[in-house]
């Protein structure tokens, strides 16, 4: 591998100038700077990008910490968010905290360690309030007034489904899901989808355990057993919904026929899947883009910024029957 001091010698010049002229840093002549060039691309020189950043106290690596890759929400968009930061010559370091605070703690600070341009993470645990000056960004949760923050409309989706199932001739609601220790985006989708259906007139049961993001079978199997009747359900996600359509099949009951389900995410995209879930879809390229953009502005220009909340979509889909 070429050194910059082989660099320097066939240029003519001192180690100082082609420093210059690869961090476009301080006055160099034209004349000197081709043959700086010159040099760099008859040798095929790679500047190493870690170890000059590190000499100005940061890098071009930014950190994801996400609770999980396994789930599909999470792996869509810590996919987006790479892409973004590629484009924006950054390069992405992968935490992936498997829901342990321990790990996102450990994490966090190894980040810092490496001197990355900033943070963006989602963490659905009591996360203490970092003492750190780096840019952050946070996504479906605030874990500091300190920190931009991304979500969707979770509020707005709660109310659509309520809305949906009402129109569908449903009174028994249900919301069934994952609880969460401390307030996230969450407890959003399912508060406006009580009070919806409250408004409404209808009844409504939320059943929630805290468990982990691979365990819905489970919370389905225990609601079940409970024998709590319901007609209408909104899932704290698709995989939830799954969950429940697979069981109340196994107890020969029918989607949408003998009661009618709505998840939350938009994961499920792939029209092979049958039957198609109706959905509140999250925008996840869009909350992905936006918290890069946000990020890299916080980087670029320490500009204060302002929290995003990006709007949903209802996706109808074949668990919901027309509308009456």
């Amino acid at each position: 591998m070429q050194t910059i001091k082989e660099v320097a010698k066939m240029a003519g010049v001192g180690l100082g100038t082609v420093s210059r002229v690869l961090n476009d840093s301080g006055y160099v002549k034209e004349s000197t700077r081709q043959k700086v060039l010159a040099a760099v691309e008859a040798l095929h020189y790679v500047p190493n990008d870690v170890a000059r950043n590190l000499r100005h106290q940061s890098t071009r690596f930014v950190g994801l910490i996400i609770p999980t890759i396994w789930h599909p929400f999470f792996s869509k968009l810590a996919y987006f968010i790479e892409q973004e930061l590629y484009l924006a010559d950054y390069k992405m370091l992968l935490c992936n905290s498997e829901q342990a605070l321990e790990k996102e703690l450990r994490y966090f600070e190894m980040l810092q360690k490496s001197q990355v341009a900033g943070i963006i993470m989602i963490s659905y645990n009591d996360f203490p309030e970092p003492q750190s000056d780096l840019p952050i960004v946070t996504i479906d949760r605030i874990i500091s007034p300190r920190f931009l923050h991304v979500s969707a409309d979770n509020s707005h989706g709660g109310e659509l489904a309520a809305q949906a199932l009402v129109q569908r001739g449903c009174r028994k609601l249900l919301f069934l899901g994952s609880a969460s220790p401390v307030p996230t985006e969450v407890n959003n989708r399912r508060e406006a989808f009580v009070r919806q259906a409250r408004e409404l007139g209808v009844a409504c049961t939320v059943y929630e355990e805290t468990v982990l993001l691979n365990q819905e079978m489970t919370v389905v199997q225990n609601f079940l057993a409970q024998d709590i009747p319901f007609d209408g359900a909104l899932t704290s996600s698709d995989l939830f919904a799954a969950a429940l359509i697979k069981a109340m099949g196994d107890r020969g009951r029918a989607c949408p026929e003998d009661f009618q389900v709505i998840g939350f995410d938009g994961i499920q995209d792939n029209p092979y899947f049958k039957p198609i879930l109706a959905t509140i879809r999250q925008p996840v390229e869009k909350m992905a883009r936006k918290s890069v953009e946000m990020l890299l502005d916080k980087i670029n220009n320490q500009a204060a910024g302002e929290d995003t909340i990006i709007d949903i979509e209802f996706f109808a889909g074949e668990t919901i029957k027309p509308i009456l």
